[in-house]
């Protein structure tokens, strides 16, 4: 599992960790107003880190799956709400690229797909275009069905009408990516929803618990022209990625795993600045801290190791395990640290206050939730099907 942390790898971590201070430092005032961390994505443009996985020859940084990962953890451990927009797009980008090139495509595939990518990473290099994924639409937990949305095919294009809920940088991205169908046809297509397009609308305020500046309203989409250029994918690819390359949908988590990490940060200041850290029930809650953590870092590190196509029964049951490990141990972290912290750890503007309520949307989150994975790990090995 060390050998993960590899020195290119770490070089993309550490030009994110720069960042991190700035973020920090705006995440409460991004928290308490319930807005889009739009400096911070300025900072993420200058950094080059809109391209983080696109191919270094396509002028991007390069970075594979774990890459990201990584970067993705350091991340969340200054600003998480940042962590899950960012992962919002690096997931089209990680989709269109290194799942789908470890995927199994014809010659016309293959092409369509070629023009895609390029097409896509040309917009996000030298335009710093903003990708978004919204695929929930509260009706099915399923990664692969139940999707309402639909696309009529028309010259030149689709008309697209649907709705998604929870589409997180509903007011900041350039393209929402959606997956509908065409009627007729059970192949999943993968379509870019330009921002700016007529037909496009949101519902509702985001005045959520935590993760308010993510802009997670509702997108609603009335006969929206999309232009056969921007179907990222061939028909039907989107189906096999979900199918063979399910470690996509473990991404949320890494955002997760910097909080809790951010969460160890803050307690260790606070016992050696407070005079608290020779009295042993804090240390014990400290140690509980710590051992919660590395837990779930060794897990989340061994499931992103063995992270691939294909995956056997044994290595996705431990993706999932690593999820539940996670988004249960954040908002538990929290609780613990608010307890070592004491009252005033709750007044606004605090850093542990605001991770405990970060800390506890992370449950709920789908196509990955803790219900969905405690489904699935309790089925493992039991029935035949399975």
């Amino acid at each position: 599992m060390t050998d993960i942390s590899t020195p290119e790898r770490m070089k993309i971590v550490e030009k994110m960790a720069e960042l991190g201070p700035r973020f920090a430092a705006r995440s409460a005032e991004v928290d308490r107003q319930a807005v889009f961390p739009f400096e911070n994505w300025e900072d993420l443009k200058e950094a080059g880190l809109l391209a983080i996985t696109i191919p270094k020859n396509a002028g991007g940084l390069g970075a594979d799956f774990i890459g990201y990962a990584l970067t993705a953890e350091e991340l969340g451990r200054h600003c998480a709400a940042t962590g899950l927009t960012f992962n919002m797009h690096v997931a089209t980008t990680l989709l269109i690229g290194e799942i789908c090139s470890s995927l199994e495509f014809d010659a016309d595939e293959q092409t369509f797909l070629q023009e895609r990518r390029e097409q896509l990473w040309r917009g996000v290099v030298e335009d710093k275009m903003i990708h978004s994924q919204p695929f929930s639409e509260g009706i099915q937990p399923d990664a692969t069905a139940g999707y309402a949305t639909k696309a009529e095919p028309v010259d030149g294009g689709y008309l697209v009408s649907g709705r998604k809920i929870f589409a997180s940088l509903a007011g900041a991205c350039d393209f929402h990516n959606v997956i509908c169908t065409v009627d007729g046809d059970p192949r999943i297509r993968f379509l870019g929803v330009p921002h700016e397009a007529d037909g496009v609308s949101f519902e509702g305020e985001w005045d959520p618990l935590g993760m308010r500046g993510t802009d997670s309203r509702n997108l609603l989409m009335d006969k929206v022209f999309v232009p056969a250029d921007n179907e990222w994918l061939p028909p039907g690819a989107f189906n096999q990625a979900a199918k063979r390359y399910p470690y996509f949908y473990m991404t949320l988590s890494f955002s997760y795993l910097g909080m809790m990490r951010g969460i160890l940060d803050f307690t260790e200041g606070y016992l050696k600045t407070s005079g608290r850290r020779d009295f042993a029930v804090k240390q014990h809650a400290w140690a509980e801290m710590n051992i919660r953590y590395e837990q779930a870092q060794a897990l989340c590190y061994r499931a992103i190791a063995e992270s691939g196509v294909d995956p056997t029964q044994d290595q996705i049951t431990r993706a999932w395990s690593s999820l539940v490990t996670t988004m249960e141990g954040a908002p538990e972290m929290a609780s613990t640290a608010i307890r070592i912290c004491g009252g005033r750890s709750m007044l606004r503007p605090s850093y542990i206050e605001q991770a405990y309520r970060d800390s506890r949307c992370g449950a709920t989150m789908l196509p990955w939730s803790v219900e969905v994975c405690l489904e699935r790990l309790g089925r493992v090995r039991l029935f035949d099907e399975d």
